[in-house]
């Protein structure tokens, strides 16, 4: 008999792509579901969908990541590419593809905090947008009617700021928006109370918004760096004063607010002047007013004395231009008529020689003609004689006003004295030796002081 002879050989395992790509998936999430790598950002791609696509690298490789929205959300920073970051996630690959990416779930900054990153990036973004430019920056008024304050009603802050407000000025009308000033929530009620106050109307309007809270550590006073409330406090059509904190405490609500007070009790101080120093500058101001007032009542009491000297003047001066354009309205009127009368006869001559036929035209014509003419010259001639005279007579008017002119009569070499409170000298008895004069000639005025006075009846 032959032997037989067996050949065993084992069942091949044909997998398609789909399914050594799961497989690979299932090996790599079962072996890296949870881990830390860091590296720098590069190629970021955030999408419309929220996701964040990129690479992180380091000198000799690199992987693929994605940020999923859910995740992304919550990021305190912005990525960005060249960033050293830290990231938490797993590993996972992307089928349709064939690659390994790194499923990031949490992500920051390598050597400094996330928060502070994120209060760089904000403050960055906004001033290269002008909301810090101070020729934005609104003025507080003098002294507001109501002032609206943003904090928490529970804390101390409020208080600090109503008893400083009342030592300043008591009975200041103070209307407070209570919102939360820390934790989750708390930039959302913020906004909400600036944006109450602007929508006010009428008495109950403040004058002034103060945004403020105490001091704590830069997560405390985060909802002061979001950037919500910097765009609520920018877009703010009442001025925006902002009390955050302690004096080394800096936040972006600070940076945008019209005036940045270093406490919330120095917000209260700012935002409204002392009564009594307010009683005092107004005080002075009214008896400033009350002397620029005297002197200018003096100076006009000077010019109208003098004005009275020239009223006749300037009254007969303002009379002859009525008259003289009075003549030139009668002369134009005349000279209407003379023309209207003309063409009248004109008209009826036309008239007449149409219909007389059988006399001599001719003949007729030129005694119509001579008759027309010597009318005409008498009217002009009449006409001429009456514009002569009323010429005549205003001349006559004009040099006699010529001769009664006060200021004729100083350019032969007379003047008008006055005394230091504008009244006229006629008499040498009404200045004291020592007293001041103003002499007033024909182009300008003296100013002195009487040494020697003699006193007469002043007739030559």
């Amino acid at each position: 008999m032959g032997q037989a002879v067996f050949d065993f050989q084992p069942a091949r395992k044909i997998y398609s792509v789909s399914e050594l790509s799961a497989e690979i998936r299932l090996l790599l999430e079962d072996t890296f579901p949870d881990l830390w790598v860091t590296g720098e950002i590069s190629n970021l791609r955030p999408a419309s969908s929220g996701h964040l696509y990129f690479t992180l690298k380091d000198a000799k490789a690199q992987i693929r990541a994605v940020c999923f929205r859910n995740a992304a959300r919550y990021l305190k920073f912005q990525p960005a590419d060249g960033l050293a970051v830290i990231a938490r996630g797993r590993v996972g690959v992307y089928e349709p593809r064939g690659e390994y990416q790194l499923v990031v779930e949490f992500l920051e900054p390598a050597g400094r905090g996330a928060l502070q990153l994120a209060f760089e990036q904000l403050k960055a973004k906004l001033a290269a947008e002008g909301l810090f430019d101070a020729a934005r920056k609104k003025p507080l008024p003098a002294l507001p009617k109501t002032i609206g304050v943003v904090t928490s009603p529970a804390g101390a802050v409020i208080r600090d700021i109503l008893r400083v407000l009342e030592r300043r000025f008591p009975n200041m009308n103070v209307r407070l928006y209570p919102a939360r000033v820390q934790g989750e929530g708390a930039a959302r009620e913020i906004v909400e109370g600036i944006e109450y106050f602007n929508g006010c109307a009428g008495p109950g309007r403040p004058d002034v918004i103060v945004v403020a809270r105490g001091g704590g550590s830069l997560e405390d006073l985060w909802p002061f760096n979001e950037e919500s409330v910097a765009r609520a406090i920018a877009a703010s059509e009442i001025p925006v004063v902002s009390g955050v904190g302690h004096e080394t405490d800096f936040t972006i609500a600070d940076f945008v607010a019209d005036l940045r007070a270093p406490t919330p009790s120095a917000a209260a101080e700012l935002v409204v002047r002392r009564k009594g120093d307010l009683i005092r500058e107004l005080q002075d101001r009214a008896h400033h007013l009350a002397q620029l007032f005297r002197l200018r009542l003096a100076e006009a009491r000077g010019r109208l004395t003098e004005l009275r000297l020239h009223r006749a003047f300037e009254t007969l001066g303002a009379r002859l231009a009525e008259r003289a354009q009075a003549v030139d309205d009668e002369a134009a009127r005349l000279e209407a008529s003379l023309r209207e009368r003309l063409s009248r006869a004109r008209q009826a001559w036309l008239s007449a020689s149409a219909g007389v036929v059988r006399y001599d035209a001719g003949r007729w014509v030129q005694l119509k003609r001579a008759a027309l003419e010597q009318r005409q010259h008498r009217l002009q001639t009449e006409f001429d004689r009456w514009l002569a005279e009323r010429r005549h007579r205003l001349e006559g008017v004009q040099a006699m006003l010529g001769e009664r002119n006060p200021l004729a009569i100083l350019e032969r070499g007379y003047s008008i004295t006055r005394d230091q409170e504008g009244r006229i000298v006629r008499d040498a008895a009404q200045v004291e030796p020592g007293g001041e004069i103003r002499v007033r000639v024909a182009r300008g005025e003296l100013h002195g002081t009487v040494k020697d006075r003699t006193l007469g009846s002043g007739r030559p």
